[in-house]
């Protein structure tokens, strides 16, 4: 019997019934996907700068915690679950690896992480870069796994519909710009990227519970990008 403590750290996660999602509905959540990246697209070109990016990040997320309704899905029905529907495997997980990330994060980058807190202080470090980049990590995760991953894996089957998934995460709008960077800079960074997507969407498909990533995916934007940069990844 292996202890919950472990169990998630193997992936080893209770299987929950999946909701329904008629072909319909799953169309939907894709045209809605969409629809949110052209819209992140055209705020973060036309309204950045003028508009604090706290600001847009945070009525991108709202946009896209509200466009599932437009598919007739709640938010539990891509994975948002409540607390009390976790298990114990999934608390156990969550709080074993928000603790050490938190303070690997910390020791790793402490270096550049002194030299931004001293260039813009705590109060402009923080409004200014963590908690935009934290709700930017929900927003991917809401919108490329809950709303592409889901339809994608109930359309095609898991396998291709996580590769899928991953490649639009990867590749797509929302990480085009490295294909305007030099070879030597681009490769790693896609490579970093679609590992890490990867892992997201087995984590999300293995578990059914969107939190998981959604959460693990905002700490890494918050402490990497406040750390070492501020351009919207």
């Amino acid at each position: 019997m292996i202890s919950p403590l472990v169990r998630g750290h193997l992936l080893l996660f209770e299987r929950r019934s999946e909701p329904s999602l008629p072909a319909r509905a799953g169309g939907l959540l894709l045209v809605a996907a969409a629809l949110l990246e052209l819209l992140r697209l055209a705020l973060t070109r036309w309204l950045l700068g003028p508009v604090p990016l706290l600001a847009i990040t945070a009525f991108l997320l709202g946009a896209a915690l509200v466009a599932p309704r437009l598919a007739g899905r709640r938010l539990s029905d891509l994975g948002l679950l409540p607390w009390r529907a976790w298990s114990l495997t999934e608390k156990a997980y969550l709080v074993q690896v928000v603790l050490l990330a938190n303070v690997v994060f910390a020791v790793v980058l402490a270096t550049p992480l002194s030299a931004r807190l001293a260039g813009r202080g705590i109060p402009g470090t923080l409004v200014g870069l963590f908690l935009p980049y934290l709700l930017f990590g929900f927003y991917q995760e809401l919108v490329y796994r809950g709303m592409v991953q889901l339809p994608l894996v109930h359309r095609f089957g898991a396998a291709a519909g996580i590769l899928v998934a991953n490649l639009l995460y990867t590749f797509g709008p929302l990480h085009a710009g490295y294909f305007s960077a030099g070879a030597s800079f681009a490769v790693p960074m896609f490579a970093a990227i679609f590992a890490m997507g990867l892992f997201f969407g087995i984590l999300f498909r293995r578990s059914g519970n969107l939190w998981l990533p959604a959460v693990f995916h905002a700490l890494g934007n918050a402490w990497v990008i406040t750390a070492m940069g501020d351009r919207v990844r």
